[in-house]
């Protein structure tokens, strides 16, 4: 079990276990449902903009050009160290009730070292993304983490909980600007996606 759980208050916290270097390879340290939700990323995002155009949200997608294209990852290397200013899209309602379209006010978020691979954290809101990035292809890195949420000031460790678990695709889709996108989430939607770009 690894311990994911840097990065979760604004103050710097202990860092995280994080996977010896024979173990960066994120397909080790991956669970087998978020093996399977980062193979289907392409299809849960199709459904998401799917519910979403079908809800009237068509323009809102346009608008966003790049950032909600499935096919806009433009490669380049890994993701910069640093604080960014963050959105977050959710895609396509999970049940009866919810929206199929959400985009919430920009938040702090940061991405730091963390022993030889990355760290990145959502720093405020009531739902905090937390965990390590790792390498992946030429095209996008692999996030692994879990969801702090509320007043909780430590990340649960990665695969003690299912529906806390987060698996994402970090990919650049412009200059200085990035996305992360999160298949089959557990709670409320299809897909989310956050942008992300320099705080400063």
């Amino acid at each position: 079990m690894i311990s994911l759980s840097g990065c979760a208050t604004t103050a710097p916290p202990p860092p995280p276990q994080v996977p010896a270097p024979a173990q960066q390879d994120w397909r080790a340290v991956a669970t087998a449902a978020d093996r399977a939700r980062l193979r289907e990323w392409r299809k849960a995002f199709a459904q998401g903009l799917a519910r979403a155009r079908a809800a009237g949200h068509r323009a809102e997608i346009e608008s966003e050009a790049a950032l909600l294209d499935p096919d806009a990852a433009l490669g380049g290397g890994p993701i910069p160290n640093g604080d960014y200013r963050c959105r977050v899209i959710k895609l396509g309602a999970k049940s009866q009730g919810l929206l199929d379209y959400i985009a919430y006010p920009a938040f702090r978020c940061r991405v730091r070292a963390e022993r030889g691979i990355q760290g990145f954290a959502k720093l405020t809101g009531s739902q905090r993304p937390v965990g390590l990035i790792f390498p992946g292809d030429q095209l996008r890195q692999v996030f692994l983490g879990t969801l702090a949420l509320g007043d909780e000031t430590h990340a649960m460790h990665y695969g003690r909980d299912s529906e806390r678990d987060l698996a994402a695709y970090v990919e650049r889709i412009g200059p200085n600007r990035w996305r992360m996108v999160f298949p089959s989430p557990a709670f409320e939607s299809l897909t989310d996606v956050i942008e992300l770009v320099p705080a400063s």
